[in-house]
């Protein structure tokens, strides 16, 4: 046994013995792995036991195989580090920069299980042989996923999701050179206005981070409800509720579905909703919550502004065989009225790709749209052809729609010169 690992067995049984609970009683842990540090130091130096070559890293690690997630704790406090996941006990890769690699960290099928085992027991959720899929939040924020066989032909697949975003108003999008002032401004007036917004791209491109920025632009009277899967959003508007949803429990019953939260959100009171993501018939509630007059937002993965658009009419398909295209595209056209499309670079940048208006017309059941800032050759984000049609609405929110919307080269005329920022790293978004 190396030095390292015999400090960590003494370690382990003074904590059996002083009856510590390392996972509620952390600064009596650090105590007892610095005393018993300290101690092996000086048998150490009375050549009593192997020494230690770096005393702090191996009492740290006992820290983190006591209280943390042991092997992968260092991931979690790497702040380049945007994802982990292990697709075997002996193959876990992270994710920097937005590419992964593959790590050196070799974990046992029973370590890896513990681990998962303890990163569940805050949240409530289960994963068994009846429910072999999970989706929970870690205490730090970090969203888990979990995947057990037979469902995965071996071993469990462990993915672990962080959110190092800073950016808490578009303006932190416009300094990390993700979005144009010009665009931010028009961005935020529309949230003023109570438009109904849709957020759109692929898996890992910014889509909640772009959710939380815009709503940062919400008026500070105004109550807002969140539904999600798992708790993101993580707003700091001021009369905020979030709710997430629950999986059935060992019975089959207890479930809280998607459109149960938004059902239950719509007698909260609210001024604002957003949901986290649509991917079901929860896309109906969605609608009839945007129809009557609730300015609302959410996400979806589409490849563009179109693709969200058709995407939206579709889904709520899904609620029944009494909902029809009929009835969903024209409902559509009238309540849904930007959508905001991101992108994921093969560098790991994200950027908005455009932001879409819908006219609120519909020919041959195709739903009209028009680019009101899109990316030209130079991939610059520039002012389009298009424009919401809700000027009142701007101007009951006190702004002026025209003047949002001058072309580029006004705009520099207009307003202070802006140094470009670099580009955003895939840190920075999630």
């Amino acid at each position: 046994m190396d030095a390292a690992a015999l400090l960590h067995s003494e370690i382990r049984e003074l904590v059996r013995r002083r009856g510590v609970d390392p996972l509620t009683d952390t600064s009596e842990l650090e105590a007892l792995v610095a005393e018993a540090s300290a101690d092996y130091v000086a048998r150490a130096d009375a050549g009593l036991v192997p020494p230690l070559l770096d005393p702090d890293d191996a009492g740290a690690r006992a820290v983190d195989a006591l209280a943390g997630l042991g092997p992968l704790q260092r991931y979690l406090d790497d702040d380049t580090v945007e994802e982990v996941w292990c697709n075997a006990p002996g193959r876990v890769f992270v994710a920097r920069s937005g590419r992964p690699e593959l790590t050196t960290t070799l974990l046992e099928d029973e370590e890896l299980r513990v681990l998962v085992e303890r990163m569940l027991r805050a949240s409530g959720r289960r994963l068994d042989l009846a429910s072999p899929f999970v989706d929970a939040q870690l205490p730090g924020g970090e969203r888990l996923h979990v995947v057990i066989p037979p469902i995965t032909s071996q071993h469990w697949a462990v993915n672990i999701r962080k959110h190092t975003s800073r950016a808490a108003r578009t303006s932190d999008l416009v300094r990390m050179g993700s979005l144009t002032p010009h665009a931010a401004a028009f961005l935020d007036a529309s949230v003023q206005a109570g438009l109904n917004i849709l957020v759109s791209g692929a898996t890992q491109a910014g889509k909640t981070t772009m959710v939380r920025a815009l709503a940062g632009a919400i008026p500070a009277g105004q109550r807002v409800i969140t539904c999600e899967e798992v708790f993101e959003l993580a707003l700091r508007n001021r009369d905020c509720v979030a709710m997430q949803t629950r999986a059935p429990n060992l019975e089959g019953v207890g479930e809280i579905s998607l459109r149960r939260l938004v059902k239950e959100a719509l007698r909260m009171r609210p001024d604002r909703m957003l949901i986290g993501e649509v991917r079901e018939a929860e896309a109906l509630d969605l609608l009839i919550a945007m129809n009557s007059g609730l300015p609302s937002m959410s996400t979806l993965h589409a490849n563009s502004a179109r693709e969200a658009v058709v995407k939206i009419c579709t889904l709520p398909l899904l609620a029944g065989e009494n909902v029809s295209a009929a009835f969903v595209v024209p409902t559509v056209a009238s309540a849904v009225d930007l959508v905001v499309h991101l992108d994921l670079g093969p560098d790991g940048h994200r950027q908005v790709r455009e932001i879409a208006a819908l006219s609120g017309r519909v020919e041959n059941g195709t739903i009209e749209m028009s680019d009101v800032f899109t990316r030209d050759a130079a991939g610059r984000l520039v002012r389009g052809p298009g424009a919401p049609p809700a000027q009142e609405r701007y101007a009951r929110a006190g702004h002026d729609l025209a003047s949002l919307l001058t072309s580029d080269a006004q705009h520099r005329h207009t307003r202070p010169s802006v140094h470009p920022a670099p580009a955003a790293g895939p840190g920075e978004w999630s």
